[in-house]
């Protein structure tokens, strides 16, 4: 009987870590020429500036920050990772050149070293979109989805360019998020901030002095000063209850699903924030499922992509009932309308765009009249909160000047 042999696997070739390098040396005229380039060790700068002519005198690794090599990678680099690579395939440069290429014009070095892992792979004989997939923390499964559905289909710089629209359009949609909850959270640190130097440092001198009247204070003025004396002597345990307060709520917050419910759902009941917040997640929807759709990924599978991309818990939930409703057969209209959750405007946009069979194109036209609302909803606010921050920190700080001038009014009154 013929044994059966098992086939080694070949073993994948490690992605050497590379370090910025400092050289100098002279060129085929003798011109003395100098710069850094990164590498994974000193025989191959050298070996690469044979290559280019130039005659290496000097190869020093350059030193590297304590604090690491390089900054952190944002969602910004990637978008423009995906928007450089793009071009560089349009213009018909080969896949391992174009790396080759954004890998050394990018200023963030530790962007540089998750190109050249990626480039390596791909070398190595790694499709692309399984090289992406290993690094999770910055390709997603939807970026790695729509890469694979690029190079099963030959259009991979249309898909690259797709991609960086995309994530551009979120990008922009979470600078104004961000920007819109700025204003409110400012309002209330300054207000605090305010008010708790008021009760270190003024409200003391007062209390020294209304220790002299002889007379009883008014109640209100009674509790600011108890209020001041619990900060003064116990400012340590009242700083680490707030820290014990705030880490706690991070934590039941990312490790129960249903506390997240209850916040994002109160979130978007929030006046003004939560129609923008609401905009957002309707915008974040339409933009990611026109992509998916108009790369060629089937309707149920991109509903499992689009669900974790509404950043809402309470539209993911929604995606995810909708996508199971698909799968049955049923409209993606009728499952949205079934929700009572998208507005009718989205529900008809993407009902004309099932009919026509132009659904990518409808979602775009919805996600763009959205990504506006929260544009000009998030400049509406900008200007309300400009009186509201007088209100809420001329309240805070009037009510404990009110409350030590209390006793001063009534003894004036009394006298």
């Amino acid at each position: 009987m013929a044994l059966a042999t098992k086939k080694r696997a070949k073993p994948q070739p490690v992605a050497e870590k590379a370090y910025v390098f400092h050289w100098e040396g002279t060129d085929r005229r003798g011109v003395k020429v100098k710069g850094e380039t990164r590498a994974s060790n000193i025989a191959t700068v050298r070996a690469d500036l044979r290559r280019q002519g130039v005659n290496a005198t000097k190869v020093k690794k350059k030193a590297q920050s304590i604090f690491g090599g390089g900054k952190k990678i944002t969602a910004g680099d990637i978008a423009m990772f995906s928007r450089q690579l793009s071009t560089m395939m349009a213009a018909g440069v080969p896949l391992v050149q174009s790396f080759d290429i954004v890998g050394r014009g990018h200023d963030n070095p530790s962007m540089q070293d998750l190109i050249l892992a990626v480039k390596q792979d791909v070398e190595s004989g790694t499709q692309l979109a399984e090289a992406l997939g290993k690094h999770p923390l910055y390709f997603d499964d939807l970026f790695c989805n729509l890469v694979a559905a690029g190079e099963q289909a030959g259009v991979l710089d249309i898909l690259l360019d797709k991609i960086a629209t995309y994530k551009e359009k979120t990008e922009s949609i979470k600078g104004k998020i961000k920007k819109a909850l700025f204003y409110p959270t400012a309002v209330i640190v300054v207000a605090i901030l305010v008010s708790v130097v008021i009760l270190l440092f003024v409200i003391p001198q007062f209390k020294t002095l209304f220790s002299s009247f002889g007379a009883d204070l008014p109640a209100f003025t009674l509790a600011v000063i108890g209020l001041s004396d619990v900060l003064r002597d116990w400012w340590w345990a009242v700083g680490f209850g707030l820290f014990g307060v705030v880490w706690g709520i991070g934590y039941v917050f990312k490790r129960s699903r249903k506390f997240r419910e209850i916040v994002d759902r109160g979130i978007l009941k929030i006046p003004v924030i939560g129609s923008i917040l609401n905009k957002a997640s309707l915008a974040r929807f339409a933009r990611t499922l026109s992509t998916m759709f108009a790369a060629g990924v089937p309707l149920v599978e991109a509903l499992e992509s689009v669900s974790g991309a509404t950043g809402n818990i309470i539209y993911q939930e929604a995606v995810l009932k909708m996508r199971e409703e698909v799968a049955t057969g049923q409209s993606l209209q009728l499952a949205m309308r079934q929700r009572n959750l998208f507005p009718h405007i989205v529900v008809q946009m993407t009902a004309i765009g099932e009919e026509s069979g132009a659904l990518d194109d409808m979602l775009g036209k919805v996600a763009d009249f959205y990504e506006e609302q929260v544009d000009n909803a998030v400049d509406s606010l900008s200007s309300l909160m400009e009186p509201m921050i007088m209100v809420v920190i001329g309240g805070m700080v009037g009510s404990l000047v009110v409350a030590m001038y209390l006793p001063i009014f009534k003894l004036g009154s009394v006298v």
